[in-house]
């Protein structure tokens, strides 16, 4: 009886301690389900939380470059803009053709002055991506004093850099300009190209008949007789005329002395070159004034092959600013000179 008691409760606590048991077995299945739940939860929190800062970051940096960089790009506008109206120019890159211009009547005061041609030729002769230089011209001539520093320049350009230079008329390339054309290694011309009247012309008003007419008088008291040479007042004297017309015969005779020195191979024994004449291009070619008929862009791709690049100078180098300035010190300046010195026009 006892045996059996024993044994009874023997199952009894077995089938307590199994249930017990199994009860633990879920309780711990159903923890580590919670804590796998939760680190699952945990995972996904942090990479929400990581993206979240990383988002964070790109916005942060999104508007401190947008706080630097909006200004600095703006600065960099702006002084590319100026820089620009100011004349700048950004290149030559690769290498190319330098082109320069002599545009417009040559005098002190305007945009095909010695003072600006000259730093203009300095800058394409030294760049080391330019591989030759181009003189376009389009120009009826004017002083000639300013022509022999630009041309004494490109002399002086070609001696140190060893550059070849050739010489394009455009639409004309008259008197002072040819004068400067021939200094060049080859001239060109197109066919309709204006080209030649050397020599060398002064120009006078005589306004005394028309001022005696109004009852008005000028005095002038000058320290000699041929000080106040061509004054547009005065009655020309038989000196003054005499002395005028000897500056012309000098100066012209000096130009046709420059162009026979530089054109001697090519020019023709029955020609009167000295006669102010202007040829055509071919007329010209056919003279031995120029080398060939050719346009500036024709010359470029037959010799070199190259792109070009305008160094000018045209108005627009000398940026918004200065134009109007530039203008009327032209004007003056012109109008003042045009009166006591000689042109080759």
């Amino acid at each position: 009886m006892t045996t059996s008691t024993d044994a009874a409760a023997t199952q009894a606590t077995s089938n307590r301690l199994m249930a017990s048991s199994g009860l633990t077995e879920k309780l711990v299945d159903e923890l580590l389900t919670e804590l796998r739940a939760e680190r699952s939860n945990m995972r996904e929190q942090h990479h929400e939380l990581v993206s979240e800062r990383k988002s964070e970051r790109r916005w942060k940096t999104f508007f401190q470059l947008a706080l630097i960089g909006v200004p600095l790009l703006g600065s960099i506008a702006y002084v590319i803009f100026f820089t620009s109206a100011m004349g700048f120019q950004w290149g030559p890159f690769g290498s190319v053709v330098g082109v320069v211009r002599i545009d417009g009547e040559i005098s002190s005061q305007s945009v095909a002055s010695a003072k600006h041609v000259i730093p203009i030729l300095e800058k394409a002769f030294a760049n080391p991506s330019v591989k030759a230089v181009v003189l376009s011209i389009d120009s009826p001539g004017g002083a000639p004093a300013e022509s022999e520093r630009i041309y004494t320049a490109i002399e002086s350009l070609k001696r140190k850099h060893q550059k070849p230079v050739v010489a394009v008329i455009n639409n004309m390339g008259a008197s002072a300009a040819y004068m400067i054309a021939i200094h060049a290694d080859k001239i060109y011309a197109g066919k309709y190209s204006l080209v030649g009247s050397i020599g060398a012309i002064i120009t006078a008003w005589d306004l005394h008949k028309a001022i005696e007419r109004v009852d008005v008088a000028q005095h002038v008291y000058a320290s000699g007789q041929l000080k106040s040479l061509l004054n547009p007042f005065a009655a020309v004297s038989q000196e003054a005329d005499a002395k005028a017309k000897l500056l012309v015969s000098q100066v012209g005779a000096a130009f046709l002395d420059e162009v026979k020195r530089a054109r001697s191979a090519t020019l023709k024994a029955n020609v009167d070159y000295a006669s102010g004449e202007i040829w055509s291009g071919q007329e010209a070619k056919d003279i031995g004034l120029v080398d060939g008929i050719s346009t500036l862009d024709e010359v470029v791709a037959t010799n070199w092959g190259l792109k070009t690049y305008d160094f000018g100078p045209s108005q627009d180098t000398f940026g918004l600013f200065s134009a109007s300035l530039e203008g009327l010190t032209q004007k003056i300046g012109d109008t003042v000179a045009s009166r006591l010195a000689p042109a080759l026009r």
